[in-house]
């Protein structure tokens, strides 16, 4: 029929294992067929809104007459059949103004709905549509907010107090205006007492008795939780990969099945793990900063900006590329900023492995000798000036390579850098997806900003035999209908060797051991894993970020204007309690945690940048084996030769 409006129903959410997780879009609304709605909802629709409906032809006589007329006066009248609000409710042309033009209008629509359905698809349709306040259309959804149950589940005083709040849904509801709801259910029920409704009296078995104990019945409205988690910062990246992934028109439509990645576990972990941690930082004595307990609801009506403590999770799993957590700060509610995806905070010592992988790919092994020594001025070609300090200000002799990154000496990895060379430092680094990397020598210990999803991408790097997967959190949208709109497209490129990757992840499982997370033991983990802090100068950001074989999870903790957090606020204090306590929820059925797979030692002769496939569709390139002996291959490899 032209004209008519397609009946919008919220998009629903599901989590990774297909159940349903949230809704969006569209209308709140999930339709449900007669049979599955309580027939003493039936009766008490009828008995407030049309208690001739079975008996007429889509609209009363009396009742059109006297609104024709009182229209005509300029005068609001009700008493429109149910057919005639459905009309209303569900065609464009009619529209919401109050004239005569529109009250013929909704006559002949009435008729047209008569002639070409049944009473039983009118009254379906009329009670799957119409709104019933606080957000929510159709019976069932408005019965299991207002009292945590299905339509077929209501009684009759549940069922006339919602019958009763259609005509005023705002005014009426439960939640804004308790008082008025009862009043209202009261007179749906006397109005079930008049001879008028002798008939659905009879029809659906209601004595008088039942009707007076469902007045005298307190009712116990529950404000059950809403399938609405908008109020969710993986929610708010749902919604901004939808932005980009579908047109306004296939959005506005509703009814999509959005299927992502999330796992509810991990993700409510993470959003409470950072709360905790945090709250525990703040009730340090002499803690400096305002405090999250000080912010109170004015603060939040009034958008003020949270200067206390924030910080951000996310996990992913390494194997697939999919985001199985993601929390941007310790409130939504009280914070949009989304600090996972938004937030380019600098990475410091987080930035390490790479410099290392860069020099590893040049033939440095983790046994190169390096010096531990203070940096005289003039050492560093371009930054002859510069002459950064190891944070515990003690230096070393000549120590392993591996020391320098186990133990995070800026001395050594300043080194690294130098002899890897500054070029090379960042094209691993704009491989594995870090790719705002300055070209100059004060990166090698992350002095430049990045977003914790595009650092936790980047070292799942490591894990995965230098191969970078394209993160995602939404795996497939179907419509209404069923049809596939869009399916995640699990690109994969190659960032860096196998064994590059292999052999600096087999450093960092020793920070773990005897490194700047062997806190993580005390704290509880126990499964192999690899992983590193970071701490950016004067303690304005404290990072940890870690991985198993199957997940890697980082953590951010700093306040939104960059300010010394706590004296000797480090990463592996503050960051990495957090990640402990994410990464003891994964199941471990699901995300096994067995052992890394060994370097190999070899290196290099990869092909940078292409999608991993057949050699002939641009994939990784297996070195040929060379007769030259492993030692002058690398001295060749380390100083640019073929």
């Amino acid at each position: 029929m032209t004209g008519v409006t397609v009946m919008k129903e919220r998009s629903t959410v599901y989590d990774l294992d297909g159940k349903v997780w949230g809704r969006m879009q569209g209308e709140n609304r999930v339709p449900v067929p007669l049979v599955e709605v309580s027939p003493l909802f039936v009766a008490s629709l009828l008995a407030r809104e049309d208690t001739r409906f079975f008996g007429h032809w889509g609209v009363d006589p009396m009742g059109l007459a006297r609104a024709v007329v009182r229209t005509a006066q300029g005068k609001q009248q009700g008493g429109s059949t149910l057919t005639q609000q459905l009309a209303r409710n569900s065609f464009d042309s009619l529209g919401q103004r109050k004239s005569l033009d529109r009250k013929l209008l909704e006559v002949f629509v009435s008729l047209r709905i008569e002639k070409s359905y049944g009473k039983g698809d009118i009254l379906e349709h009329y009670m799957n549509r119409i709104y019933f306040g606080s957000g929510v259309y159709g019976i069932e959804m408005a019965s299991k907010v207002y009292f945590g149950k299905s339509a077929s589940q209501l009684n009759l005083s549940e069922a006339a107090m919602i019958a009763g709040i259609i005509r005023a849904p705002t005014r009426a509801s439960p939640f804004t205006n308790y008082k008025r709801a009862v009043a209202e259910r009261d007179m749906v029920l006397e109005r079930l007492k008049n001879s008028d409704c002798d008939w659905i009296r009879e029809k659906y078995d209601l004595s008088p008795e039942a009707i007076e104990a469902a007045k005298k019945s307190t009712l116990k409205v529950v404000a059950a939780k809403r399938l609405t988690t908008q109020e969710n910062y993986a929610m708010d990246a749902i919604h901004r990969d939808l932005d980009i992934l579908l047109d306004d028109a296939q959005q506005d439509q509703g009814g999509l099945k959005i299927y992502t990645t999330i796992d509810p576990v991990l993700q409510e972990e993470a959003q409470k793990a950072l709360d905790r941690q945090l709250t525990k930082v703040e009730a340090r004595p002499g803690y400096p900063h305002s405090k999250r307990a000080a912010f109170s609801d004015e603060m939040r009506l009034a958008e003020q900006a949270t200067e206390y403590l924030q910080g951000a999770v996310m996990v992913l799993d390494n194997r697939s590329g999919a985001i199985r957590a993601l929390v941007g700060g310790r409130d939504y509610r009280e914070s949009k900023f989304n600090r996972a995806l938004d937030a380019k905070r600098q990475i410091g010592s987080t930035f390490k492995p790479f410099v290392y992988a860069a020099a590893f790919e040049k033939g440095m092994t983790p046994s190169t000798l390096i010096s531990d020594e203070a940096i005289g001025r003039g050492e560093i070609a371009g930054a002859p000036n510069w002459t950064p300090d190891n944070s515990d200000d003690k230096y070393g002799g000549m120590l392993p390579a591996e020391d320098g990154l186990i133990r995070s000496r800026n001395t050594m990895t300043v080194r690294v850098g130098a002899r890897a060379g500054l070029e090379a430092v960042q094209k691993v680094a704009t491989a594995v997806g870090l790719e705002e990397m300055p070209l100059a020598p004060v990166s090698y210990i992350g002095t430049f900003g990045a977003t914790l999803k595009d650092l936790v991408t980047a070292y799942s790097v490591l894990v995965n035999d230098g191969v970078r997967r394209q993160s995602h959190i939404i795996e497939r949208v179907d419509n209404a209908e069923g049809e596939v709109l869009y399916r995640a497209s699990h690109v994969k490129i190659a960032a860096l060797s196998a064994d590059v990757a292999r052999t600096t992840t087999g450093v960092l499982a020793k920070v773990f051991e005897r490194g700047t997370a062997s806190a993580a033991k005390d704290l509880g983990w126990k499964f192999p894993a690899a992983g590193k802090t970071g701490t950016t100068n004067d303690y304005h950001d404290a990072w940890f970020v870690g991985y198993t074989p199957s997940l890697t999870c980082g953590v951010w903790v700093g306040l939104d204007k960059p300010a010394t957090i706590v004296p000797k606020g480090y990463g592996a204090t503050l960051a990495l309690p957090v990640w402990v306590d994410v990464m003891k929820r994964a199941d471990v059925d699901r995300y096994p945690a067995q052992g890394f797979k060994p370097s190999e030692g070899r290196r290099g002769d990869f092909v940078q940048g292409k999608k991993e496939g057949t050699p002939d569709e641009g994939g990784l390139r297996k070195p040929e084996a060379k007769a030259e002996p492993g030692l002058l291959r690398s001295f060749r490899q380390f100083f640019g030769g073929n």
